[in-house]
């Protein structure tokens, strides 16, 4: 169940991912980025903000440098026949990732790495919560294999499919260019965190 759970999670996941730069344009993730810095500003205050837009414009550095896209720039500076190839495969490149998807694609990378940004901004008040949550869990298992009860595998499975089913709906949380409040980064880790901490309670120990 577990594994049919996850399977079409990704995929719905993927296919959702993929859509989105299609059906939206980069400036809607643009706008959406700074309306959501300003609730941040209300939220958090000025300085946090722009500590989280300062960490989100990092988190997408790294992206674009982990990406397979060769870079354009000097492709000019060679002559002779390398360079009229460095200027053909520099057009070549600029009409397929210069249009419109991959700026939207782009856009998407930002909006998501600015609320992945705003997560971790969370959690250092999240921690201690996040690992009691777990803690819990784990002294509930050992606790019920000391006392010789059984474990319950199809509660473990329908936490760890819930577990499952919650984290794909915050990845697509991070990309989907539509307002959500600044207080549901926090719910989502608490609610993530009480299902792990179930799915360790039910799940079987073995001596």
């Amino acid at each position: 169940m577990i594994r049919i759970v996850s399977i079409a999670a990704l995929l719905c996941l993927l296919v959702l991912v993929l859509y989105l730069p299609s059906a939206q344009p980069p400036e809607r993730f643009l706008a959406q980025i700074r309306s959501e810095h300003q609730a941040m500003e209300a939220l958090w205050g000025e300085t946090p903000a722009l500590r989280i837009l300062d960490r989100a414009l990092v988190l997408q550095g790294a992206a674009q440098e982990a990406t397979p896209i060769p870079p354009t720039a000097g492709a000019s500076a060679a002559s002779g026949v390398d360079g009229a190839v460095a200027r053909e495969m520099a057009s070549v490149n600029r009409r397929l990732f210069g249009n419109s998807y991959f700026r939207a694609i782009d856009a998407l990378v930002l909006l998501a790495a600015f609320r992945l940004s705003a997560m971790l901004e969370w959690l250092p008040w999240m921690a201690a919560f996040l690992a009691a949550a777990v803690a819990d869990g784990a002294i509930s298992r050992v606790i019920k294999s000391k006392e010789f009860l059984h474990h319950d595998p199809e509660r473990f499975a329908l936490y760890a499919s819930l577990a499952i089913l919650l984290t794909c709906g915050g990845v697509v949380a991070l990309v989907l260019p539509a307002s959500l409040h600044p207080l549901v980064a926090p719910a989502g880790l608490s609610a993530l965190a009480l299902l792990w901490g179930r799915s360790v309670a039910h799940f079987h120990r073995r001596g």
